[in-house]
């Protein structure tokens, strides 16, 4: 297996990545080691991985998409929420700060959310304070398959929808990240 343990960070026990790992060495994982694998995959949100455990073996990668599809789809409202709300707000105080995790430092940066001006910084932190305010929990988008000024303009279509559907939106844009994050994790068969 090439992971390597590297203790407690963010209070949740967590893997380091060393090396890409086969589907067969993720299925043939318990649950403890499974979750600590992947947990990483969902934001500080370990439950997630462990849920995902009980659908193993997993026979392609994509039926770890459709597991992690299902396993959101049947978590209580509660639970999505947690989750959700366990994601950092974009361009925002933790990232200027260096406390996102390490899986969200390098997709905001992917999306150049590291290298904004004063002004970009201050729109976000506009737009991100509207959306907290309107929905309670921050936007969610997979930044790794947009740019700034894509970013920029989902968050204003987004800002004018409910809330349920924008829950929704979220859920789906977590499996969009879980899905990359597990393409990093795993090596191409």
């Amino acid at each position: 297996m090439r992971v390597a343990w590297i203790g407690d960070r963010l209070a949740d026990q967590c893997l380091e990545f060393v090396g890409p790992m086969t589907l067969a060495e993720i299925n043939d994982l318990d649950l403890d080691g499974f979750t600590a694998t992947l947990g990483p995959v969902f934001e500080r949100s370990p439950w997630v991985a462990a849920a995902l455990w009980q659908y193993r073996p997993f026979a392609r990668v994509s039926d770890m998409g459709g597991a992690i599809d299902a396993v959101l789809r049947r978590a209580d409202t509660d639970a999505q929420l947690a989750l959700i709300r366990a994601h950092p707000d974009l361009a925002g105080k933790a990232a200027r700060a260096n406390e996102l995790t390490r899986e969200s430092a390098q997709e905001q940066a992917s999306a150049g959310l590291d290298r904004l001006s004063d002004e970009e910084f201050a729109r976000f932190h506009r737009l991100n304070t509207a959306y907290r305010e309107k929905f309670a929990f921050p936007f969610i988008i997979c930044v790794r398959r947009h740019d700034k000024a894509s970013i920029l303009a989902e968050f204003e279509r987004r800002l004018a929808r409910d809330a349920d559907t924008e829950r929704r939106q979220a859920l789906s844009e977590i499996a969009k990240i879980a899905r990359l994050r597990l393409a990093d994790l795993l090596e191409a068969a």
